[in-house]
């Protein structure tokens, strides 16, 4: 699928735009970036059934955006993306990856040290050279350092939101064949999460070579690196590796948990074995036949082996489990655990002592908390928005577009933002089977303060309060805002509570114990925000507020209609945060949800 190429290429468009100060086209190469990285259909598909008049169907594209996609899908180029890279050709992406640094300070840095790489950039500000740019300084020399060591520490890693639907349609399309009875992708994305170094997929077919030869024909596969019986590895297109195994089906559930992980996890489980003498590997567990005799336990001299005939125990060993993922943990002494717990942090204790929470489940929420429409920054219109999230299967969402002083992202005045509620209402009764909530989302100012008055936010039904600027403040001055912020009685939620962008910036610095106390104190809610780049709460934090009685909320802070079926990020991270359905308000049904937000505005 090539959405991925434009979007990425016309994100840079933008970039490029801005730092020649153009009106108004970067922005609509941003919100086209945006629409076409969060569709589900192949621009190309799109293209070959109907041309330029099919693209242009696609709400959010006009003639131009159509006409540049035709050009890409024909030439693998865009003309006016090629011109503007040879008048600045800088490596655009891994240079606006770093904290602080915009297009026009990019522009500075190459006319006036050359910089056109991460490398250059860290060597001039090594050599404090940054810092004698006007409007520049050691601070901002600084925080580039900073954010390159930062940058660094994500090098070869991708989102899992970016990632997830290419996995599961690869998944797919192995079910779909009729030689295979299973098919599933293992390692950090079955523990969804946050980032992903490669795909490992398990495969179990009576034809191991009619599935390498299928694997490696896929159309994102971009080059093969080896091409086995029963493993083949290769390199998608969209720049990360992937491999697949085919494993036998009485091997599948110990191949299952060895390949999920995590490493430090699998290490424990394999010292219980050895406790219990026993081994533990990716082929099943096995006990040695005297042990077992000792036991009276009876065994036939049968020697396992894996697809390819490679064995898998010595002539003394017996298997006794791995068929089922169940069977091997059962036969450890621990409850089968969900994989997103597997991290090694508590997890094996606790099931040692048949104790594991049950995590909310991907079907127990009824709503999503956070999404714009075009009224700030979103793409798509309230009804658009609502009509889709019913489809997904949700009760009620909240439009929660942005106020007053988030100018870069269409904040409303007052005077529209009552517009927009009479819009709201409008919808919310036209459109049977899901609720609309009139929501906010607002500005915690510098002081702690909101950026709209109380006359207006006592008309909204949901309110959530961000901190959109300052990150750079002491620990203990950002607590004290982000608390004020919550003793205004109108503010629900702190949305994105530390600020993070995975791969982009660290959160800001906040003493999670007092803000804790304020959130108990005042009733507010702390967001899970599962937009695929924040994340936010990290599923760390999760657990220290679910360990404080701290109740949370869920919302894919959806831009367009094509990402609310990110609320499934969100699930996933509550899970890997040891989240229960009572700790996530929106598992909550329309009415217990606006009875929990009237008794807080009132407490």
């Amino acid at each position: 699928m090539i959405n991925s190429k434009i979007a990425r290429i016309f994100y840079q468009i933008s970039e490029y735009l801005l730092m020649k100060d153009v009106a108004f086209k970067p922005q609509a190469y941003e919100r086209a970036a945006r629409l076409v990285e969060s569709m589900e259909e192949d621009l190309e598909e799109i293209y070959k059934k109907g041309g330029v008049k099919a693209l242009m169907e696609i709400e959010g594209i006009g003639q131009s955006m159509a006409e540049k996609i035709e050009e890409f899908i024909k030439t693998g180029r865009i003309k006016e993306y090629e011109k503007l890279k040879k008048e600045c050709p800088v490596d655009l992406e891994a240079l606006t990856a770093i904290e602080g640094i915009g297009p026009k300070m990019i522009k500075v840095l190459y006319e006036k040290l050359r910089v056109k790489t991460l490398k250059d950039m860290e060597k001039a500000a090594k050599a404090h050279k940054v810092q004698k740019l006007p409007r520049f300084g050691p601070k901002v020399e600084e925080n580039i350092l900073t954010g390159i060591e930062f940058a660094k520490g994500a090098h070869g890693r991708f989102l899992l939101g970016f990632i997830l639907p290419l996995v599961r349609k690869i998944e797919k399309r192995l079910k779909d064949l009729d030689f295979v009875s299973e098919a599933i992708a293992a390692g950090s994305v079955r523990r969804m999460k946050e980032t992903v170094g490669d795909i490992d997929i398990l495969v179990v077919s009576n034809k191991p070579p009619k599935v390498m030869d299928f694997f490696c024909a896929m159309p994102e596969v971009e080059k093969i690196y080896a091409k086995g019986v029963t493993k083949s590895s290769v390199r998608l297109d969209l720049g990360l590796d992937a491999d697949v195994r085919v494993v036998p089906c009485e091997s599948f559930g110990a191949a299952l948990q060895y390949f999920t992980g995590n490493k430090d996890h699998n290490i424990v489980l394999r010292k219980i074995a050895q406790d219990k003498k026993l081994k533990l590997n990716e082929y099943g567990v096995f006990r040695g036949k005297k042990r077992m005799r000792k036991a009276g336990i009876h065994v036939h001299p049968v020697r396992p082996r894996m697809s390819n005939g490679a064995g898998s125990a010595h002539a003394n060993e017996k298997k006794i489990a791995g068929k089922t993922e169940e069977e091997v943990y059962k036969i450890l002494g621990l409850e089968w655990m969900e994989p997103e717990l597997r991290e090694n942090t508590g997890e094996i204790e606790v099931a040692q002592k048949g104790k594991l929470p049950n995590l909310v489940k991907y079907g127990d929420i009824k709503g999503d908390l956070q999404m714009h429409s075009e009224w700030s920054d979103g793409v798509h219109s309230i009804k658009e928005m609502a009509e889709t999230a019913k489809e997904l299967g949700h009760k009620y969402i909240a439009i929660t577009d942005h106020t007053g002083e988030l100018r870069i992202a269409g904040g409303m005045d007052e005077r529209t933002i009552l517009k927009y509620f009479a819009e709201i209402d409008k919808v919310d009764k036209a459109l049977k089977g899901i609720r609309i909530l009139k929501g906010l989302e607002t500005n915690i100012r510098k002081d702690g303060t909101i950026d709209i008055s109380d006359k207006v936010l006592a008309k909204a039904d949901i309110v959530l309060a961000s901190v959109h600027s300052n990150f750079k403040m002491g620990r203990e001055e950002m607590t004290k805002r982000i608390c004020k912020a919550m003793e205004n009685p109108h503010v629900d939620i702190i949305s994105h509570p530390t600020a993070r962008v995975i791969q982009g910036r660290p959160g800001y610095e906040v003493d999670f114990d007092e803000l804790f106390e304020c959130v108990k104190k005042t009733g507010t809610v702390l967001e899970i925000n599962s937009y695929p780049d924040r994340l936010d709460l990290s599923d760390v934090n999760i657990k220290r507020a679910i360990e404080a009685g701290i109740k949370l909320s869920i919302g894919t802070d959806s831009h367009s209609k094509n990402q609310l079926h990110n609320i499934e990020l969100g699930i996933a991270q509550a899970r890997r945060g040891w989240a229960t359905r009572k700790d996530i308000i929106n598992s909550m049904s329309y009415n217990e949800l606006i009875d929990f937000l009237d008794k807080h505005k009132k407490q």
